[in-house]
């Protein structure tokens, strides 16, 4: 028992400490796809520690499933006997009761989620079709006859990028080819599911604060890591027009904008001209931050019980 309630307390720990410590990350010299590899891993890591603690206050004998009905037989026989249940009884058959309910709510706010994204993102591509004409060397690029320099970037299947003619009439040909460059970077990564995922979970477990600060962050996270795709090809200075000259207003909720999120943020990592490593050095450092972010709640959970001890064998003169 005394190990799970560690891992109990090491999940909550990290739920509240990690965001602190993601959030003081300077995005200025970090690579977004470790940050956000990290927040990911970080919030897999919590669920799993608690998880496994609510798992250990139900074995050995049977299984979880098996155990925890021979727990919630025995609370009911204690309760109609007068007697108390047992802790590790009670905790694991409560423990269990909650995360069925956070499991069923985050599949249905999920399910739910994404049938209304669906729903709408049909209706704007429908019109979008409609008002715009393809472009003739890229099938998924819409353009609309429109002055505003605008683009942005819708989830499907296909993904789907549009623009206006007024990027063509407002950038010179490096600043829009960065501009599209951006928007197909986010279509590549998969951003938009990214960014839906991390908010239906926010939905459920917002009351820990790792999970409540996840899709500001991610969500300023690839822009920037969009933004080092289209540096990589395009250049600093493309990028930098593009960014000053595209307009974020006017796009649909369930799309992704380059002029839109955290642009004063990615205006000061483009002064700075961060080179990001790519290949080897680039999975090595995600997974070497990952793992370090999946772990931290064990490791929060061990530390907590290690204290507890010392202090416990100080107080009794061990």
């Amino acid at each position: 028992m005394i190990v799970a309630l560690g891992l109990l307390a090491g999940a909550a720990a990290a739920a509240w400490v990690i965001p602190r410590g993601l959030g003081a990350a300077d995005t200025r010299w970090w690579d977004p796809v470790v940050l956000i590899v990290c927040w990911l891993l970080s919030m897999l890591g919590v669920v799993v520690a608690a998880v496994t603690g609510v798992a250990l206050l139900l074995t050995p004998t049977h299984g979880v499933l098996g155990t925890m009905l021979i727990a919630a037989h025995d609370c009911l026989d204690s309760l109609q006997h007068g007697a108390v249940p047992s802790a590790e009884e009670t905790g694991g058959v409560l423990g269990v009761v909650v995360l069925l309910a956070l499991g069923t709510r985050l599949a249905v706010v999920g399910v739910r989620g994404m049938r209304g994204r669906s729903r709408v993102r049909r209706r704007h591509l429908s019109a979008l079709r409609i008002a715009g004409r393809q472009d003739a060397t890229s099938p998924t690029t819409l353009w609309l006859a429109h002055d505003r320099p605008l683009a942005f970037s819708m989830a499907g299947n296909p993904g789907l990028v549009v623009a206006t003619d007024g990027l063509t009439r407002h950038l010179d040909p490096a600043g829009v080819a960065a501009v599209l460059a951006h928007e197909r970077a986010h279509l590549n990564g998969r951003h938009h599911q990214l960014v839906s995922s991390v908010s239906a979970l926010r939905t459920v477990l917002a009351f820990l604060p790792l999970f409540e600060r996840a899709p500001a962050a991610i969500r300023e996270l690839v822009e920037l890591a969009a933004d080092v795709s289209a540096v990589r090809r395009h250049g600093v200075s493309a990028v930098r027009t593009a960014l000053l000259g595209v307009s974020g207003s006017g796009v649909p909720d369930t799309g992704l904008a380059m002029g839109r999120d955290a642009v004063d943020v990615r205006l000061e990592r483009l002064d700075y001209g961060t080179p990001v490593p790519m290949g080897p050095r680039r999975v090595l450092s995600c997974a070497a931050a990952g793992l370090t972010a999946a772990v931290l709640p064990l490791a929060t959970g061990a530390t907590m019980l290690f204290a507890f001890g010392s202090i416990v064998c100080v107080a009794a003169g061990f």
